[in-house]
């Protein structure tokens, strides 16, 4: 591993091997070292015309033996434990080739079984390049306030509590809370907003976020390892480990495979009387393409993923998502930009509009939350003047906080507001469209109402969910009131709706229709966290909100259907090449086995021709990440 990445691991608690290791394993040293002795030996028989049995002769072959101790070693051990891989076969043919004094050929397996596993290695950590990428950005250094100025000390050195100094265009270390400055960061990297946020005193910051052109002073509110980058990090570490139903049934292939060709090469030694015929079976029936081309396949996906911008989080997506036949959608921000604009602004007696819309697009300005752009919006648009505020906090449920001009202005929804404040009995009845309340110095201030608009994607991406991927229900499931609910699903094209529902709710819905069949739930909310993790197939739009993008199988970073779209295709993608490849081996494997089997191919034939088959795999499988014209059919 390089220096940088090192550090980089160290600093956000990430284990070495979740970063791309630049050293070269174990079995590329083996694969390299037999390469080179059994090309020693062939210059040794032939160039110069030894003879076969001198010792001379015989060495290069030993110590390539010698070699390949580890790799039975550890099949032995797989094999106390009653794991019977695929890979038994290969250490069949190593110990029956060398009790038959067939060094070369056992040598050849050691070649080929190292060199497969080293290949594996290899190409997985090219797959998931796109994916090692984010390691490479996290800072190693903080810079830690001592009084009245700072000094840098290693990331691993902050604590929650630590002030730190974020310099211009630096990136943000750890999670924290702005103190002091006024500033901007970008966290598109993170987030997938395409725009830069405003940060003041009270406001949070995310590790990976780049500042902007002004200082900052945060106080750290996690460690290191616990920040949203970390985890981010973690992310690599746990799609690498996490195999898929895919994978078991390559598992279940090598079930029956393993025993049928050792009956093959039985059958062949009995039926010949010659045990050449059983060695020669069993080197070509080393089934690489099972241990290999899925696992690689698999990998492809999620680099494919990766590139067009989705975080495949969990591997077992690629094989689920293709299968999912009910498809449930959360509405604002999902099927909707989630960018509302205001409509219209009814303020309290003492109250008038410039007043409301100022301290709203003051404090907005500070929120993630989709109401806040449209409010933000109109006050540009009207030229209000707009106050620094104070304090921020948005907690979701309970809304946004913050102090302006010595004012607490509080900004909730309708129910929120009746749980705090009581009931309003003045209060305007609800609409069709969006709504907030604003409360100052916990008084009634403004209802603001705003209209959402459906994504221009929406209506065509939900009418060619039934055709092309044989969808049965469209739902569309939201804990806004039925009227916007209902008219929403006019728009897009969905006649199945249910509204008003909490997140307990979402979550007994999704359940329920996931223990009938395969489910898909795409939202970008923080309510929609528990039936995402309810449902087959989780999917969150924009990335926005850490608890959705923890608890998401995938995350989409632009909010856009047809990233979702994509990431069906690249599913069936990637089940239907790992199958050619795993099932195309063993099938060409097969043919070899038998004619091995009636004495058509010798053992070192075998070997050979078993390499050629494992490359062929391997490289079918590896064009699941090489595909680059456009996956979206609608």
């Amino acid at each position: 591993m390089t220096d940088t990445a090192a550090s980089t691991a160290e600093s956000t608690g990430i284990p070495g091997n979740a970063l791309p290791s630049m050293e070269w394993s174990r079995d590329s040293l083996i694969a390299v070292a037999v390469f080179l002795l059994i090309s020693t030996y062939l210059v040794f028989r032939f160039a110069l015309g030894w003879t076969p049995g001198s010792l001379p002769t015989l060495s290069p072959l030993i110590v390539a033996l010698l070699l390949g101790i580890p790799l039975i070693y550890e099949l032995l051990r797989r094999l106390a434990h009653f794991e019977f891989g695929s890979d038994l076969i290969a250490g069949v043919s190593i110990v029956s080739a060398v009790l038959m004094h067939e060094y070369l050929v056992a040598c050849v397996v050691i070649l080929m079984l190292s060199g497969g596993q080293a290949l594996e290695a290899y190409a997985l950590r090219r797959a998931s390049s796109v994916l090692h990428s984010l390691a490479r950005r996290m800072p190693t250094i903080a810079h830690i306030v001592y009084g009245s100025s700072f000094r840098d000390v290693a990331v691993t050195e902050v604590r929650p509590g630590n002030q730190l100094m974020i310099l211009p265009h630096e990136i943000c270390p750890v999670d924290g809370e702005v103190l002091e400055g006024y500033s901007r960061m970008d966290e598109s990297f993170l987030t997938g907003e395409p725009f830069e946020m405003a940060k003041a005193p009270g406001a949070h910051v995310i590790s990976g976020a780049i500042n902007g052109e002004a200082v900052l002073k945060v106080r750290a509110t996690r460690s290191p390892e616990d920040s949203r980058y970390a985890r981010i990090l973690r992310v690599i570490k746990e799609t690498e480990q996490n195999q898929p139903n895919i994978r078991r049934i390559g598992d279940r292939l090598g079930a029956w495979y393993t025993p049928l060709a050792l009956l093959i090469a039985a059958l062949g030694w009995a039926l010949s009387g010659n045990p050449e015929r059983f060695l020669a079976v069993a080197v070509i029936a080393t089934p690489c393409p099972l241990l290999l081309a899925i696992p690689i396949a698999i990998l492809g996906g999620i680099s494919l993923a990766a590139r067009r911008g989705i975080v495949v989080r969990n591997a077992a997506v690629l094989e689920q998502i293709a299968n999912c036949r009910v498809f449930i959608f959360d509405k604002t921000g999902t099927l909707t930009y989630g960018r509302p604009s205001l409509t219209q602004i009814l303020c309290a007696p003492n109250r008038n509009q410039e007043e409301i819309l100022s301290f709203a697009a003051s404090l907005e300005n500070y929120s993630r939350h989709p109401l806040a752009r449209g409010i933000l919006a109109a006050a540009e648009a009207q030229h209000v003047v707009t106050a620094p505020p104070q304090n921020v906090t948005e907690t979701p449920g309970d809304g946004l906080r913050g102090t302006i001009d010595s004012h607490r202005v509080h900004i909730t929804g309708r129910k929120k507001a009746a749980d705090i404040y009581g009931a309003l009995p003045d209060l305007p009845p609800p609409t069709s469209g969006l709504e907030c309340l604003m409360f100052i110095d916990d008084q009634f201030a403004a209802l603001l109402r705003l209209q959402d608009e459906a994504k221009q994607e929406s209506s065509p991406f939900i009418g060619h969910l039934q055709p092309k991927h044989g969808a049965e229900k469209v739902i569309l499931l939201s804990g806004d009131k039925e009227s916007e609910v209902r008219y929403m699903a006019e728009q897009v094209g969905i006649r199945e709706i249910y509204a008003g529902q909490s997140p307990e709710e979402k979550l007994a819905f999704v359940k329920a229709a996931t223990a009938r069949g395969k489910t898909l739930f795409v939202g970008d909310g923080i309510n929609d966290a528990p039936a995402m993790l309810a449902a087959t197939v989780g999917v969150a739009l924009g990335g926005t909100s850490e608890a959705i993008s923890e608890s998401a199988d995938a995350v989409v970073l632009d909010s856009s259907l047809r990233k979702i779209d994509e990431l069906i295709h690249i599913g069936e993608r990637m089940t239907r090449i790992s199958l050619e490849s795993a099932v195309g081996g063993i099938l060409l494997s097969a043919i070899g086995m038998f004619a091995a089997a009636f004495g058509h191919l010798s053992p070192l034939h075998g070997a050979v021709a078993q390499e050629v088959i494992d490359l062929a795999a391997v490289l079918n499988a590896l064009r699941v990440a090489a595909h680059r014209r456009g996956l979206a059919d609608f």
